[in-house]
């Protein structure tokens, strides 16, 4: 289902003399982590799996690898991502293997309801088709056009979960198409450019407009944003994943709070959980890491859960509602479409 470049993976092993690696991977790739572990033993390389969950590039194992005696990390299904790596760390896309001319022809009529000129993203997974998609569209008189995107993805067009910059492009388009599985990133472009949105499955060729889902997650937003309106204290809670760790706005956060009476206090995790949270004795939170936990999991906490910019609302500070996004510097080159190997920095 997945390509692993496996011969690839073992060439760059080779070259920076690797004997031990640790493989890091989502929970939809753990058969292929254990495939590729299996041909790495088998190569002479001693292989150790991760069994904790993965939350995406932002989320590298190195410092674990480098506390196992690794000498290099396997980061499987995400692309590379501006970090300080501790250890060299390969970043392994696993681009699926799906029939795009099949969905394609498909959903036509349902394309051609977002007008003549879109903007096509997609996630990781499906970067490597994106060309493919680009020119049948255009073929079909579809003016398409892909976002550079800035640091934090790796190639035009790919979105992740808390970056939409690849779908904002200068021209003045209908609507977005994305392909990929999951509901969230879609509903993250809809909210982010604020154009009609049309996501197509191509694992099962389902074509579904997510607008009316976009309302129905802002509209759970705006309640989360009332129920904190008495609060008075805060926790500010930041995450300790280097591509999550954002504590320059996290003391922006304190700042308000303070201006406004409030009492804020910053709680730092790794895995953040609202179990973890039951013992304080806080009135509501703010989560200043990736904007996806406060959101996916919402009902399953007892006191509101607000992003930065619900906080922002919740103060006065603005009236439209705008998706939380952690953006990155500048973008200067494309990853390869393979693998890619990122050594540490010398110090």
């Amino acid at each position: 289902m997945h390509e692993i470049y496996e011969r690839e993976v073992l060439e760059k092993l080779r070259e920076i003399k690797a004997k031990k690696v640790l493989i890091q991977t989502p929970e939809g790739l753990k058969r292929e982590a254990q495939m590729l572990a299996r041909f790495l033993e088998e190569n002479g390389i001693e292989t150790i799996i991760s069994g904790d969950i993965n939350y995406g590039s932002c989320d590298p194992a190195d410092r674990e690898a480098k506390q196992l005696g690794c000498d290099a990390l396997i980061h499987l299904g995400h692309s590379y991502m501006q970090l300080n790596l501790e250890v060299p760390t390969i970043f392994i896309p696993a681009f699926a293997r799906v029939n795009m001319e099949r969905i394609l022809k498909k959903n036509l009529s349902e394309i051609k309801k977002l007008g003549r000129k879109i903007t096509l993203v997609t996630t990781v997974q499906h970067i490597k088709d994106l060309n493919y998609v680009k020119a049948f569209l255009e073929r079909e008189g579809f003016d398409v056009f892909l976002g550079k995107g800035d640091g934090r993805v790796s190639f035009p067009g790919q979105v992740i979960g808390c970056n939409f910059s690849s779908a904002k492009v200068d021209e003045d388009v209908g609507g977005v198409l994305f392909i990929g599985a999951g509901y969230f990133h879609p509903i993250g472009v809809a909210l982010t450019i604020k154009k009609p949105t049309l996501a197509i499955n191509p694992y099962s060729g389902d074509a579904i407009w997510v607008d009316k889902e976009a309302e129905k997650m802002i509209r759970k937003r705006w309640a989360q944003i009332a129920k904190a309106y008495d609060a008075k204290r805060f926790g500010v809670i930041i995450s300790t994943k280097k591509g999550q760790l954002r504590i320059g706005e996290a003391r922006r956060i304190l700042e308000l709070l303070k201006k406004h009476g409030k009492e804020g206090q910053l709680i730092a995790m790794n895995h953040i959980s609202y179990p973890a949270l039951e013992g304080f004795d806080f009135d509501a939170y703010v989560v200043v890491a990736c904007p996806r936990v406060p959101i996916d999991d919402v009902e399953n906490w007892r006191k509101p859960v607000l992003t930065p910019k619900e906080l922002e609302i919740l103060l006065g500070l603005r009236e439209d509602y705008e998706f939380d996004e952690i953006l990155g510097g500048e973008r200067r080159k494309d990853e390869p479409l393979g693998i890619s190997l990122k050594l540490p920095k010398p110090l």
